[in-house]
């Protein structure tokens, strides 16, 4: 059955959580496109309904997903530079069971174009948030405009450290990043909640932030935790 939780009781563990008055976890420059339909997503995994332990924050590191895919014409609202630059976006808002996770859950309510398009700066890709939406979102919340809408809180709460100026240092780890990020983000947030996926050569792509189920920073486990602190990394900065 799909894991319900209220929106003043996410408010309330919000506010326990102690946001920072002031976000900084935006896009460089955005421009939103029209949308005039939202693509069809079809489940390309068996449905899977376990109980919610807790969530990850998947933050893509944009100008290193953008390397290869400038001319992509599926990924252009994020690529091609026509409608802005990107630092970090949101890859998803996933729930997390104890050994796996929930995943294509039974959908009771679609996607709306606007509901899309007030994303597309968060989440710079349609397909991106429907599929987000079908596989995730569905095993949290009865309605796509909530689990956006809890998404876009927790994104927005964010501070993201100047990852330009730290991709320059001599010597950069895994462990650099995920402090770098722990430091920016208050006392709530320690390197352990951060996790670091590098690709094979060692270059940044994505931050994974754990939550608990009350949406407060924890420890992260070792699927999620990613590189070792101890692991050379790259930060690609662009052309």
């Amino acid at each position: 059955m799909t894991q319900l939780f209220s929106n003043s009781w996410l408010w309330i563990g919000l506010a326990l959580f102690g946001l920072p008055a002031t976000a900084s976890a935006q896009a460089y420059q955005c421009r939103a496109p029209q949308v005039s339909s939202v693509p069809q997503i079809a489940p390309d995994q068996q449905r899977r309904v376990v109980p919610i332990t807790g969530y990850t924050l998947a933050l893509s590191w944009s100008p290193g997903f953008c390397r290869t895919r400038q001319d992509s014409r599926s990924h252009r609202v994020q690529c091609s530079g026509d409608n802005g630059r990107f630092g970090f976006v949101v890859h998803g808002l996933w729930p997390q069971g104890s050994r796996t996770w929930p995943q294509w859950c039974a959908v009771q309510n679609r996607l709306t174009p606007r509901e899309v398009r007030a994303n597309m700066c968060m989440m710079p890709s349609a397909r991106l948030i429907a599929r987000q939406w079908a596989k995730h979102g569905s095993c949290m919340v009865k309605k796509p405009e909530t689990y956006l809408a809890v998404t876009k809180v927790l994104w927005e709460s964010l501070r993201i450290p100047d990852y330009d100026r730290i991709s320059r240092e001599e010597g950069l780890t895994a462990g650099r990043i995920r402090q770098a990020f722990a430091d920016a983000n208050g006392r709530m947030w320690q390197p352990s909640h951060v996790g670091v996926k590098l690709n094979r050569d060692g270059w940044l792509e994505e931050l994974r932030l754990c939550y608990n189920k009350r949406f407060r920073p924890t420890r992260c486990d070792d699927r999620r935790y990613g590189a070792r602190d101890e692991a050379s990394a790259k930060i690609w900065r662009g052309l």
